[in-house]
């Protein structure tokens, strides 16, 4: 796994209260629409998990493990199922539990459940696990504590390509500043894979995900061409077919069982 730093004036504070307010920060800059709503059964994780979708059963329960502000939520809420969100931000769940009343929210870390065991059939959680700098195995255990038998996780984490990996091994080392602190950690598939193992999953696959948005961070970082130009969005969607994904992929999507 590689580590990724970040730089914050408040470097020397806990990781928790960073996570709640660094990602607070990020939701209160985020408000959920019906439009967006809609644009998660074109996404690139609802179009991998589908299939695993449609053969839940009805009211299903389903946990979403890192909520944000809610969009998947709601989508699945009304496609019949019992599903409740969880976020470590306070300010960001009493938001959508004011907004949204109907639906079933909980300010909670995912890597100590507030729930018994064996209590959902399946769980998702987008972008998470690789927060936390001991690493992501608190939270694919408390995953695997409360899927039931024969329950399915689908989980994505920051995916150290091809590409990454080599410009990580002849990067020059920057001094680390009292500024820096631990971001995230990004995974081949094999560690992530290991990772799901080793608690007990069985990993039924793990596939590249967000190939444009990986290749329009390319071209910002490495090319130098801004996001917001017309030109570099236009870029990355016309070499998005021809580029491989094991290059280029933001993110990689691991769907694992807990055995029957």
């Amino acid at each position: 796994m590689r580590k990724d730093y970040i730089v914050d004036a408040s470097a020397d504070t806990d990781e928790d209260e960073f996570v709640e307010r660094y990602w607070t920060s990020v939701w209160d800059a985020a408000d959920p629409s019906f439009k967006d709503i809609e644009r998660i059964r074109r996404s690139n994780e609802f179009r991998v998990i589908k299939s695993y979708i449609e053969a839940l059963p009805k009211r299903a329960k389903i946990l979403d493990g890192g909520c944000g502000v809610g969009q998947w939520v709601l989508y699945l809420a009304n496609l019949g199922f019992d599903v409740l969100g969880m976020d470590i931000s306070r300010r960001t769940i009493d938001k959508l539990q004011n907004r949204f009343p109907e639906n079933q929210f909980l300010c909670g870390d995912i890597r100590k459940i507030d729930s018994h065991d064996n209590a959902f059939d399946a769980m998702y959680s987008w972008g998470v696990f690789e927060h936390f700098e001991s690493g992501p195995e608190d939270c694919i255990t408390e995953a695997f504590r409360v899927l039931k038998p024969g329950g399915s996780l689908f989980v994505s984490v920051p995916f150290d390509n091809f590409r990454q990996s080599i410009l990580g091994a002849f990067a020059k080392g920057e001094a680390a500043t009292r500024n820096h602190r631990f971001y995230q950690y990004r995974f081949t598939r094999a560690e992530l894979k290991i990772q799901l193992s080793r608690v007990g999953f069985e990993v039924k696959s793990i596939r590249p995900i967000h190939k444009r948005q990986g290749i329009l961070r390319s071209l910002h970082h490495e090319v130098k061409m801004p996001y917001h130009w017309f030109l570099t969005r236009g870029l990355s969607v016309a070499l998005t077919p021809f580029l491989p994904s094991s290059w280029f992929s933001h993110m990689i999507l691991a769907i694992a069982k807990k055995p029957a």
